[in-house]
């Protein structure tokens, strides 16, 4: 509130002059008769008395103006604006509304400065609660015609309502909005706003991000709309400032917690101006202004990392000042609790990320390698492609080679996928090794090539792979992009794959399956075939450098991080970032548990639980938690305990850059709300009116009552 704001409303102190007024007003005073008072001479009375308030109802008449003087005088000066749109002629607008729900809009809001700029008061306590104010705002708006739809860009991006004329499912849809712990996924949502404004009537087509722009990418380029579709960034209090540390993975091996903690240097965003310029002119690497901090400044300075079980401490380190990324390790007590906490003391901008419980998560997830080195070696030397591209994925895997397929369940049981390089065939132990594997939950991915087409007698592939795998030339080279879609972006590189030769397989392999990408002669390239609770995937393509070098495409690493992920998704491990996917295949009843610790405790009194919803899509049973924290899993009455950890990149605040055109004025702004001069003036006109027929029936009342005395 400025100063002449300020003034303006001290007017109403003036409420005390009509006190004074009619305290201090005289009135004649009271006559009595006293008979001697005959016989003296008359004189002209001077005797007064102040009176008290006895016309109260005048009295408040001039109160309530005096008051209503005061809000007229400061309604100019209070500028309570919203967020609106700018329309182009007054035409209907179909509008995106993108909402970033991830793990860096927890921190809180810098908006008292820019809300002071702004003449208005600022009542988000958090950047997310911000932006669904905007959101709000923006959704009020709105006018018949218009049409609107909402994105949320947590990873993976979301649509929450596709895009509808009916105002009322957006202000529904905008109630159901949550904070979460994903991470950032702009482009990803961008995307999706693009695809719901396309093909609608409206000539105007409009996407608002509010976000603060810290994907964990600050080098990409510059955020900006299209020639058919405008995109707008209307908040720049939302931009991603300060620091924060935060507990990305905390584990336990016997009597030891293995705890990652990452923390940012000092944000760009907060070092002044200066710098702000420098990086837009600069990039994300330009040199801070002079004055600010130091690149290497952490929030980490000043603060430990501790242990606890309930209210007790059972380990303690402290942290580097300059601390970046750093795996810390603390001793555990023996008799220590089975679940205990991690966490950081002191603050940082966002505090939902300073705790993790510590579980005994078995180490990273384990893929099991079996790939003959000679056949598929890269002239450059060092590991075969398969294990060289899944250690650059950088998936949390550890990769494990091994000689042969295992010939027990029980050896394969301490893996989550297990990938094997065109095998000529698995003897009857090794397939039912391999097969109640799988329907336990198991991923495989096998790759079909001559030696598998040339499987000595008795060997083969089924269940895996039904029928016969044959091998033979080519007749086309490459395959067709449309139908490899989930190979993502990358897919469109295999479309000139030309190999000596591939494997083909027999009707029956297709039949209950999900073929993922075919040749171009509509042959099937890569399938997927669910096998209990696990999955079997297999190409007709070996890894095979002299046979194609599908090995060293994009896509291929595409597929091997697809494969990871089903494997961690299935449960082969223990943990997974906010936003992944549980998938339930081969389970009929399903129930997933949150478990909220109301102190820094795991005993069982501390503990409460909250349920997941599970879907079903595609006849698969999902749940994807958007929070970090410990859940329990009952699985066909099996419980088990897992963990969501924060993304890493969501610790990265520094942010995307934003096109000037996405700033532009003409796309809308801070408006003015209605203004409330007119009804206070009639308010006075009112009172004013009032007050002039209370004296005039005061002023027939004290005639009266002089006759009558």
């Amino acid at each position: 509130m400025s100063f002449v704001t300020l003034g303006a409303l001290l007017v109403a102190l003036l409420v005390g002059a009509p006190i004074a007024a009619h305290l201090l007003r005289r009135r004649r005073a009271e006559e009595r008769p006293f008979p001697p008072a005959r016989l003296v001479p008359p004189t002209p009375p001077t005797a007064r008395r102040r009176s008290l308030l006895e016309d109260r109802a005048l009295f408040a008449t001039r109160a309530v103006s005096v008051l209503a003087l005061a809000v007229l005088g400061a309604t100019p000066l209070l500028r309570c604006s919203h967020l609106s749109l700018s329309r182009r002629a007054g035409a209907s607008v179909a509008l995106a509304i993108v909402i970033d729900d991830s793990l860096s809009m927890r921190a809180r809001t810098d908006g008292a400065e820019g809300a002071a700029r702004e003449g208005r008061s600022s009542q988000a306590s958090s950047r997310f609660e911000r932006a669904l104010t905007a959101a709000r705002e923006l959704a009020s708006g709105l006018a018949p015609g218009d049409a609107a739809a909402l994105v949320l860009a947590g990873a993976p991006a979301r649509v929450a309502l596709a895009s509808t004329t009916n105002l009322a499912a957006v202000s529904e849809a905008l109630a159901a909005a949550a904070p979460s712990d994903r991470a950032t996924d702009i482009d990803g949502a961008l995307a999706l706003a693009r695809d719901l404004l396309r093909g609608l009537p409206q000539s105007d087509k409009r996407i608002v991000l509010l976000s603060d722009l810290a994907d964990g990418t600050p080098g990409a380029p510059p955020i900006s709309g299209t020639p058919d579709i405008a995109t707008w960034v209307p908040l720049q209090e939302l931009e991603a400032t300060g620091q924060d540390c935060g507990i990305v993975r905390a584990d336990r091996s016997g009597q030891k917690a293995r705890v990652r903690v990452v923390c940012t240097a000092a944000s760009t965003a907060a070092r002044g101006p200066d710098i702000a310029v420098a990086q837009r002119d600069g990039g994300a690497d330009a040199p801070p202004a002079a004055g600010s901090a130091a690149p290497g400044a952490s929030a980490a300075a000043g603060r430990s990392l501790e242990v606890r079980a309930g209210d007790a401490v059972l380990g303690k380190v402290a942290l580097d000042p300059a601390l970046r990324a750093e795996e810390l390790s603390i001793d555990l007590p023996a008799g220590a609790p089975e679940i205990l906490i991690a966490a950081l003391t002191g603050g940082d901008a966002i505090a939902e990320d300073d705790r993790a419980p510590i579980i005994s998560a078995g180490g990273p997830l384990s893929i099991a390698v079996v790939v003959d080195p000679a056949t598929t070696h890269v002239e450059t030397g060092g590991p075969p492609p398969l294990e060289q591209a899944l250690s650059a994925l950088d998936l949390d895997a550890q990769i494990r080679p091994l000689p042969s397929v295992p010939e027990h369940a029980d050896e394969l049981a301490a893996h989550a996928g297990l990938i094997v390089d065109d095998a000529p065939g698995f003897t009857p132990e090794v397939r039912r090794s391999l097969a109640a594997w799988i329907e336990r939950g198991g991923v495989a991915l096998l790759t079909l090539g001559q030696r598998a087409a040339a499987a000595p007698l008795g060997a083969g592939f089924e269940p895996l792979v039904p029928g016969v795998v044959r091998w033979s030339a080519s007749p086309v080279p490459g395959v067709d992009p449309a139908t490899a879609g989930w190979l993502g972006p990358s897919a469109p590189g295999l479309a000139d794959v030309a190999p000596r030769g591939r494997a083909t397989l027999g009707a029956e392999a297709s039949e209950g399956a999900e073929v993922l990408a075919r040749w171009a002669d509509g042959a099937p390239f890569l399938v997927r075939r669910p096998l209990g609770r696990g999955v079997v995937l297999f190409m007709t393509l070996p890894l095979s450098t002299e046979e194609s070098d599908v090995a060293l495409r994009p896509a291929f690493l595409s597929l091997l991080d697809g494969f990871v992920g089903a494997a961690r998704a299935r449960g082969g491990a223990r943990r997974l970032s906010a936003g992944e996917v549980w998938t339930f295949d081969g389970y009929h009843d399903v129930k997933v548990e949150r478990v909220r610790f109301d102190r820094d405790g795991a005993s069982q009194g501390s503990r409460s639980r909250e349920a997941l919803p599970v879907a079903e899509v595609e006849r698969r049973l999902r749940v994807s938690p958007p929070l970090a924290g410990l859940y329990e899993l009952t699985l066909d009455g099996e419980r088990s305990t897992r963990v969501v950890s924060v993304p890493e990149r969501e610790i990265d605040l520094r942010p995307r850059r934003v096109a000037e055109s996405a700033r532009a004025a003409e796309l809308g702004g801070m408006a003015a709300s209605i203004d409330g001069s007119p009804y206070v003036a009639l308010l006075l006109l009112g009172l004013l009116a009032v007050e002039l027929l209370l004296r005039s029936i005061a002023g027939r009342q004290e005639p009266a009552e002089g006759r009558a005395s």
